[in-house]
């Protein structure tokens, strides 16, 4: 059974190619600067036993149309698949599913003029996916498409943690609330860790931290997210590479007061120049944490920020769950970036979370456990794999229907 995930942007598309049969990645690739003078192809076959190869195109690839084409193109001259008919289905990443999606969903008319229907809650990416999958829909319109949210994971909220302190009509009438995002990730880390574990999802108390260019930390109580950092868009919650996170409202008053600053300036201003980058000047941690070494006082204080902010939220979930069984680092900084997991764990003994900084220090395809003996939390280390998720959520779907 073979499984074609895709991630729609903008100007891009990702792609992955699944043989769900041994959950092997057949083919993956991306197609970026779509609509610009000079986009870019690059693919990669992985065969079975065979040794993978990589392929890489440039010229003007006018529309998502065009891009889709040429990745069902070079599918075929690859072997990875001779047409879209071989394909038991294609998953979809959809950025929000507002209240109405907790599960993934197969893609029908009504499905899609509801996720119409969100782009106001993401302006900037639900366009995008809904472009991906009308266009798929075109090319394979006999394979089943499914749409897998990234809000889905979040919806098991009670009322008291997604609602803001606003009036009730704010939410009834115009939908202000929280919704969280990163869930695929969350939850395919978490279900991980019960695997690592031993146990039962769930029966797990987990924290979740997926940590990247976007960063977001989960509350997961027995299986099921019972809060989440980032709020009704991705901007809420902990600093990240471009993004602010959690500020006083009443600045966004004060700057447009102050320097005459549009709605479209001041989201600019808290979406792509803040964040890391607003501190130091740069968004890649890696880049980051070489200049601290190097005695950096703004990298090294960025760095400071960034972990203390995590250590607030990771600490304020432990109040909220009560009892953990396990924290989990993810995503690009999660996964390679020892210091920050060292800092926003420092100080945290007397809640029962110890770093041994050895196992820290090393790396592990799987699960990577780097607590101490002396820890009463397992911490883990495990990457994350959205693509595969979806790939999973989707073939659940298929074999339910």
């Amino acid at each position: 059974m073979k499984v074609l995930v895709l991630n729609s942007g903008s100007s891009s598309i990702k792609y992955r190619l699944f043989d769900m049969a041994g959950l092997a990645v057949v083919a993956s690739g991306v197609i970026e600067q779509i609509g610009e003078k000079e986009s870019h192809l690059k693919h990669t076959s992985m065969p079975a036993g065979g040794q993978s190869e990589i392929i890489e195109k440039s010229g003007s690839i006018a529309d998502h149309r065009q891009g889709f084409g040429m990745m069902e193109e070079i599918l075929r001259q690859t072997g990875a698949i001779k047409h879209t008919s071989e394909l038991a289905a294609i998953g979809h990443r959809v950025v929000h599913g507002g209240e109405e999606f907790h599960e993934p969903a197969v893609i029908t008319e009504k499905v899609l003029k509801r996720i119409r229907s969100l782009v106001p809650l993401a302006p900037l990416h639900n366009p995008a996916n809904l472009t991906g999958i009308e266009v798929a829909m075109e090319f394979a319109p006999k394979v089943v498409q499914v749409a897998v949210f990234d809000t889905a994971f979040h919806q098991s909220m009670p009322e008291y943690a997604f609602l803001y302190a606003l009036p009730r009509k704010m939410y009834e009438e115009y939908g202000v609330r929280r919704y969280g995002f990163h869930g695929t990730s969350h939850h395919y880390v978490a279900k991980e860790a019960s695997v690592c574990l031993g146990r039962p999802f769930n029966e797990l108390n987990l924290i979740t931290l997926h940590l990247g260019n976007g960063d977001s930390i989960a509350a997961i109580r027995k299986g099921e997210c019972v809060d989440t950092s980032m709020g009704m868009t991705p901007l809420e919650g902990l600093i990240m590479g471009t993004r602010s996170g959690d500020l006083d409202p009443a600045i966004i008053f004060y700057l447009a007061r102050q320097t005459g600053m549009g709605l479209d300036d001041l989201d600019n201003l808290l979406n792509k120049e803040s964040g890391l980058k607003g501190l130091c000047g740069v968004n890649d941690m890696r880049e980051i944490a070489g200049r601290a070494e190097k005695g950096d006082k703004q990298a090294g204080l960025a760095i400071r920020m960034f972990c203390y902010r995590l250590k607030k939220y990771l600490g304020s979930y432990m109040a909220v769950l009560g009892h953990v069984d396990g924290i989990i680092f993810t995503g690009g900084i999660g996964e390679n970036a020892p210091l920050v997991r060292e800092l926003c764990c420092q100080g945290l003994e007397g809640l029962g979370v110890v770093i041994d900084p050895r196992k820290n220090k090393e790396r592990k395809e799987g699960c990577l456990e780097i607590q101490a003996d002396a820890s009463r939390i397992k911490v883990m280390v495990i990457a994350t794999n959205e693509e595969l998720e979806i790939a999973r959520q989707t073939v659940k779907l298929l074999d339910a229907s």
